[in-house]
């Protein structure tokens, strides 16, 4: 789960993470009374959607007087940003975050991620902050410090200064940017985060070092003990479909194609976009239904694919071991009568109770195609999404 640019510079700051003072406004009028209440001559107004590379996108506007805050604001505000992150489609601008410009000397960027194949927290930071990071961690590589974090023991503050001095800062600042270091760490573990990045930390001219943006994604599976986390989610940032989907318990992620897919277990699943992918179709999205899927499951998986207006055919592939295909058979069935079902749909079951299944499905009077195999399910599917276009 991600969440604001200003919510996370929130949490950080409760971990000792110095932040620009700023406000959060929905209106032009909220923005320029945000200046007013600030004070100062410079403000920075900031586009809050959930995606880096605001800045290249004219997210952020730096304003000298409050009519350009106003007029910054009245540009952004109900308009879609479209970032190198967001695609095309980009995402909706509802919320600005208003903030005291900062007089910057440096710029670093410091994130912390999961490194699943070391089953380790990674510190990632270079000495080349900014919006060209990523162009920068292509192009010099070496200028990117690494330091594994284990997790017996956690982050020491000898690591911290390691990554402190590896970035080059003076002497004075070494203690200033361990204690950053060391408060994000804190952060990032204590509230089960996934990814936290910071781009740019930056060195002030009073050689302060602030955080001038924020970036934090969780762990959704750890969202139950970490309620106030939870509560920060925007789902208006979501994809609507996954949205829905998430929300009655299905494992769902939105694609571009026109095959709806309802599989039980992920690696099938992943297997069956693939096969659809060889077959010259293209699937609309992954749907996990789990173990133990009842027909009322099912039902609520055909509610959550026909969503997608983009779906033109469905694929269920069912290989049952904890689940039994006369379930599964039922909740198709079930589903096609309730929601007056008109795109055609693939069926393939194997494993516990196949037999019973497919006479559940050949005794329901309804047109479904059958499959024998995955190469032949997903075949079919593209045929019939072809011939339905």
């Amino acid at each position: 789960m991600d969440i604001h640019e200003y919510q996370a510079k929130e949490l950080l700051s409760r971990f000792g993470v110095s932040i620009p003072r700023g406000g959060l406004a929905y209106s032009p009028e909220q923005a320029v009374y945000r200046a007013h209440e600030l004070g100062g001559q410079k403000w920075v107004v900031k586009a809050q959607i959930h995606s880096g590379a605001r800045g290249k996108a004219g997210g952020i506007k730096v304003c000298s007087s409050e009519n350009e805050v106003e007029s910054a604001a009245e540009g952004l505000l109900g308009k879609k940003l479209v970032t190198v992150q967001t695609g095309p489609s980009g995402k909706l601008v509802s919320r600005l975050y208003v903030e005291e410009a900062t007089d910057i000397d440096k710029e670093i960027y410091l994130s912390f991620v999961m490194d699943r194949a070391a089953e380790r927290i990674v510190v990632v930071s270079s000495a080349a902050g900014g919006m060209d990071i990523e162009e920068i961690s292509h192009s010099q590589p070496d200028t990117i410090i690494k330091v594994q974090v284990d997790p017996a023991v956690g982050m020491q503050a000898f690591q911290a200064r390691e990554v402190a001095f590896g970035l080059g800062a003076d002497p004075d600042l070494i203690s200033k940017l361990e204690r950053v270091i060391l408060g994000c760490y804190r952060a990032f573990r204590d509230l089960d985060a996934s990814m936290l990045e910071i781009n740019p930390l930056v060195i002030t001219k009073q050689k302060a070092v602030v955080a001038l943006d924020a970036k934090m994604s969780f762990d959704e599976n750890a969202l139950f003990r970490r309620p106030q986390i939870a509560e920060l989610r925007d789902k208006s940032q979501e994809d609507p479909r996954e949205t829905y989907a998430n929300d009655r318990g299905l494992s769902y992620v939105g694609l571009d194609g026109d095959i709806g897919c309802i599989v039980n277990g992920a690696g099938l699943a992943m297997a069956t976009l693939d096969m659809i992918k060889l077959a010259g179709g293209e699937p609309a999205n992954f749907l996990d239904i789990g173990g133990g899927a009842s027909p009322e499951r099912v039902t609520k998986s055909f509610k959550a694919v026909l969503r997608d207006k983009n779906v033109k055919a469905i694929l269920v592939n069912v290989f049952a071991g904890i689940n039994r295909c006369d379930w599964v058979a039922k909740g198709v069935v079930d589903a096609i009568k309730e929601l007056d079902i008109k795109v055609p749909i693939v069926v393939r079951l194997a494993g516990t109770n196949v037999e019973e299944g497919r006479k559940i499905i050949d005794q329901s009077g309804l047109t479904m195609i059958s499959a024998e195999t995955l190469a032949d399910a997903a075949n079919k599917a593209v045929a019939a999404a072809k011939k339905a276009a």
